[in-house]
């Protein structure tokens, strides 16, 4: 699962109001590389929630993105390369997303999160 992905889900059991972001629990983190458009990145950028995706990026061991961003930064080709790695080639492969109010686990397998509700969460 790329951190793209983490940054768009929350956890929508049943009465939860702060469902985002989700926590990781890594177990096997896999790095895949892939070719960088920066016009894909410098239009998604205004959709990310940067505090929560830098943290999701320390959590899986890549600490190189500024806490604070904002778009005058994608004019840098360091920046552009860095985020581009954290968003799209660091992927969470075995572990999981844990809600942040109900500490309720979802199951990350072979990258494919599991975000599933049991019955009694809908």
């Amino acid at each position: 699962m790329r951190l793209l992905t983490h940054n768009m889900l929350s956890s929508n059991i049943k009465g939860v109001t702060n469902g985002f972001p989700l926590k990781i629990e890594a177990e096997k983190v896999v790095e895949k590389e892939v070719d960088m458009n920066t016009d894909f990145l410098k239009n998604i950028f205004s959709k990310i929630e940067w505090k929560p995706f830098v943290e999701a990026a320390k959590t899986l061991g890549f600490s190189e993105l500024p806490e604070d961003a904002d778009s005058s930064l994608l004019d840098s080709h360091e920046f552009l390369t860095k985020f581009h790695h954290a968003l799209l080639e660091i992927h969470l492969e075995e572990g999981a997303l844990v809600c942040p109010e109900t500490e309720r686990k979802f199951p990350v397998s072979k990258g494919i999160p599991n975000m599933l509700l049991h019955e009694d969460e809908v």
